[in-house]
């Protein structure tokens, strides 16, 4: 009778296996098919938005009217944009694939400064022409590459995640189709003259990334010490290490783990062991502590980085979670790209979230040149029907890139808050931010 009993009991088990590793396989498949999904289209769109690039840049060419250059000029600053964005959605990151993104942000901020500036008192220079005129024939030749690109990956039926494997796994021996083709677009940028795409123009921001970044080089194991401090309650031997590959922006190691209902990860700089990235998943029960208390281990979490100078500019709440941003101040100054977001669950205080790659890419000792314009000068740019709250001096980035100091005005319209930012210089409205309230819970009716 026992032996029945065992045998039914091991006979349900093993049925209870199969049916939990066929939903397990299902649910994997189903995530594949839809990261795959997500990287065709994000590389059909590159490949649609670098062709239209080329034809905006060609009817631009042939334009004869100034009040329909600026719209155009704004037309190819936008697709631009939407390549630079499809580009960041393909997994590329292990691969050097910089020099086609600057390329296209060059475009950008060449068309972005031609089409703001009054063209009846300003036209187009013939250098200006002759560079549109190079930049129509090198957008020519990387659409004619995706184009190829594209062709083979149609006719062959071939999968982008078969290059996220061979990217991962440095497999440069095998033949990647699309791999290959991505580094002959990087190629054939590379080879265009930096000169004609005004890179002297004062594009701002760090010449190289992350240069700034301070401390010597740490090895695995150190890695998993430094990353085991930051993630509450989880030993260094269930860390699974994983380190970027050539071409990334920083230098990484990444430590991941998984923990019954509780998995995440943390990127780590090997120059100094900075934490860059962490992000921890788990279910977040009702809230038991206040925003303001979720302020203070969000501070104290950012204590501990030891990064100079931060100041509490913003705090959101999200249903069961509360978000902080901080920048780094100078002289009373702020500084909003050297910026780092803390993630806290309202449920225990744990911190969940960390972005802190825009401080350590920004991060460094500017030499602030005084406002042109008073405080009054520039209040007078505002809108009237705000009514202005507190005002300090702020370093943001403009459209185009650059470091510009400005008159921060924090004003408020009926029941909402507005963060507004005024150029020091020239007294124009470069930003406006307007500032979250705690995300509101909706209830969907019955």
């Amino acid at each position: 009778m026992v032996r029945i009993i065992l045998i039914v009991v091991l006979g349900l088990s093993t049925l209870g296996a199969g049916v939990w590793g066929y939903m397990e396989h299902q649910d994997k498949n189903a995530v594949l098919i839809q990261a795959e999904n997500s990287y065709q289209r994000a590389f059909h769109e590159l490949t649609y938005n670098v062709e239209l690039l080329h034809d905006k840049i060609g009817a631009t060419l042939a334009m004869n009217s100034r009040q329909q250059l600026s719209p155009q000029l704004a037309e190819i600053w936008k697709v631009t944009s939407e390549a630079n964005s499809d580009v960041g959605q393909l997994p590329l990151t292990l691969m050097p694939f910089n020099k086609t993104e600057e390329f296209l942000s060059q475009i950008g901020d060449f068309a972005y400064r031609t089409a703001v500036r009054d063209l009846e008192k300003k036209p187009l220079s013939e250098e200006e022409v002759q560079k549109l005129e190079q930049l129509h024939e090198h957008s020519r030749e990387i659409k004619n590459e995706l184009r190829k690109v594209q062709n083979v990956v149609l006719r062959d039926n071939l999968r982008w995640m078969d290059v996220q494997l061979a990217l991962a796994t440095n497999d440069e021996v095998g033949d990647n189709t699309i791999v290959n083709g991505f580094k002959t677009v990087e190629k054939t940028v590379d080879g265009f003259e930096t000169a004609e795409l005004g890179t002297g123009s004062g594009t701002s921001g760090p010449a190289k990334q992350y240069e700034y970044l301070s401390g010597d080089e740490i090895d695995e194991r150190e890695a998993r010490k430094i990353a085991s401090g930051w993630l509450e309650n989880i030993e260094p031997s269930r860390l699974t290490m994983t380190e970027s590959g050539k071409g990334a922006n920083v230098p990484t190691l990444t430590a991941s783990f998984q923990k019954g209902e509780k998995n995440g990860y943390l990127d780590l700089t090997k120059k100094g062991g900075h934490p860059l990235t962490m992000m921890i998943s788990r279910p977040v029960k009702e809230a038991a502590i206040s925003l303001h208390e979720a302020s203070e281990r969000a501070k104290a979490f950012v204590e501990r980085m030891e990064v100079d100078s931060i100041e509490l500019v913003e705090s959101s709440q999200y249903d069961r979670t509360g978000v902080f941003r901080f920048v780094y101040t100078q002289d009373d100054v702020r500084f909003y790209p050297d910026a780092l977001v803390v993630k806290v669950a309202l449920d225990n205080g744990e911190v969940l979230g960390l972005s802190a790659r825009e401080y350590f890419n920004f991060h460094n000792e500017r030499d602030i040149k005084p406002p042109v314009l008073t405080e009054d000068e520039a209040r007078s740019k505002v809108n009237p029907q705000l009514k202005v709250q507190e005002q300090r001096l702020a370093v943001i980035e403009n459209d185009i890139k650059e470091e510009v100091l400005c008159y921060e005005f924090l004003t408020t319209m009926e029941n909402t808050t507005y963060r507004i930012f005024i150029n020091a210089t020239n007294g124009e409205e470069e930003k406006v931010e307007t500032l979250k309230k705690s995300e509101v819970k909706f209830d969907p009716e019955v």
